[in-house]
């Protein structure tokens, strides 16, 4: 059984969509849940249909407790600086500077979405 998405709270639609964007997912679609929430869901070019991430906004909810468990989702960028600065550009600034886990390995480095949820960000040339 393939992984079809991953789902979170979010506080606010519009600042998330555009923390998204600036990491090259674009919204795909919407669907309202009653009165209740809204489900955005936001792929990838190049994903086709099938959503990669669904943020969930509750109608009323100004805040989450993300808890413990949570660790993070992970994306690829073929040049982890260039990607850096285009999000700076946008106010989005890394946790520390990039790394590696071990000696020869990827760059990596974390970024945080408006409510707090980390994404780690690959370099993969």
């Amino acid at each position: 059984m393939p992984l079809i998405h991953t789902c979170y709270r979010i506080t606010d639609i519009d600042r998330s969509i555009a923390f998204y964007n600036a990491l090259g997912f674009q919204e795909v679609g919407r669907i309202p849940i009653k009165d209740e929430a809204v489900n955005v869901f936001m792929n990838q070019p190049g994903d086709g249909d099938m959503p990669r991430l669904e943020l969930t906004y509750n109608f009323g909810v100004d805040s989450y407790e993300l808890g413990t468990a949570y660790g993070h989702i992970a994306i690829t960028a073929p040049d982890l600086d260039a990607t850096l600065a285009s999000l700076a550009d946008q106010g989005i600034e890394p946790e520390k500077p990039p790394y590696s886990v071990q000696e020869g390995g990827s760059r990596i480095c974390f970024v945080k979405d408006p409510d707090g949820y980390r994404i780690e960000i690959v370099e993969k040339p």
